[in-house]
């Protein structure tokens, strides 16, 4: 199929002007090389990581949700190097579809609410509103880390929470949560959630359930409608972001320490005890030979420095 028509299709599926105002430029085809499109590769990221993948599979086309290129560029890294130059060596188009794809019928937060098993969903700015069993706000934020499959953070304790909204990626911002508010909003899930944040909206559940997995699942279920294409192969890369969650230490566990830092502290006292069948004479000249072989020490070492310095 040729490029142009399946740029006509990703554009129908997320309207480029759904997207805000700062992706102008960002999004949609971001490469378009020569040649016709048998092979689609879909993606979160478009990194270095994705397009060896893409080229391992021979993928003529990579779609990703986030741009190789999101801010102007004067100095080129390494890094985006090598990305350019698996695209133009192996002949893969890129394809960007952001914010509009997030706003989009059946985009990013559409999955995401699916996928969180909210009841009665309806659009609201870009993200969505749905109802859930009324639950406190550790069962929620258990069901959303059981739902996708990765460590949550949560703030806000509610005995009965029935009203959430759904945000992917960045979401956490003063006029998405003022819309959960004027819409009686119990819990907003969504990432990268920041300390003033937590201090403003007390009144309401907030769930960080990382930007990966609030958002790989759109890329994911965009796989199955370009599969409906003719005569193209679609194959999803998945790389996740590796974080993980730890708790603070337990209480068995950090008496272990402390015995452990007693037993040093006891082995440097054991250490400065006073041999016996010396007096404090013969100890006191010891400990002024060892001061002057520390201080020969360093004074040899500072040599060494200034010699390799000076060469």
């Amino acid at each position: 199929m040729e490029l142009k028509k399946i740029v006509q299709i990703l554009e129908e599926i997320a309207p480029p002007e759904l997207a805000d105002d700062f992706d102008k430029g960002r999004i949609g085809l971001i490469l378009g090389l020569e040649g016709d499109v048998k092979k689609i590769a879909v993606a979160l990221d478009a990194n270095s990581y994705v397009l060896k993948k893409a080229a391992e599979m021979k993928a003529d086309m990579l779609i990703t949700h986030h741009t190789l290129i999101f801010h102007p560029v004067n100095i080129i890294s390494k890094s985006l190097a090598d990305s350019l130059r698996i695209a133009l060596e192996k002949g893969i188009s890129l394809y960007s579809m952001h914010t509009n794809y997030d706003r989009a019928e059946g985009g990013i937060n559409d999955v995401l609410a699916a996928r969180l098993r909210l009841k009665n969903i309806r659009t609201s700015e870009i993200g969505r509103i749905g109802e859930v069993e009324p639950c406190s706000s550790a069962e929620l934020a258990a069901h959303v880390s059981d739902c996708l499959q990765t460590p949550v953070l949560y703030a806000g304790e509610k005995e009965e929470i029935r009203k959430v909204m759904v945000i992917g990626g960045s979401g956490f911002r003063n006029e998405y949560l003022e819309i959960a508010r004027e819409n009686g909003v119990d819990a907003f899930v969504s990432s990268e959630l920041k300390h003033d944040i937590l201090r403003a909206y007390a009144d309401l559940c907030l769930i960080d359930a990382t930007h990966y997995a609030t958002e790989n699942p759109g890329m994911e279920a965009l796989c199955s409608r370009l599969r409906r294409l003719p005569g193209i192969e679609v194959e999803f890369i998945d790389q996740p972001s590796g974080l993980r969650a730890v708790n603070c230490v337990p209480d068995n566990n950090r008496v272990a320490f402390d015995n452990k830092e007693e037993n040093v502290n006891e082995e440097k006292e054991s250490c400065n005890q006073e041999e016996p069948g010396k007096d404090s004479l013969e100890l006191m000249l010891e400990e002024q030979s060892r001061s002057q072989i520390r201080s020969d020490y360093r004074r040899s070492l500072g040599n060494e420095y200034r010699r390799r310095y000076l060469e």
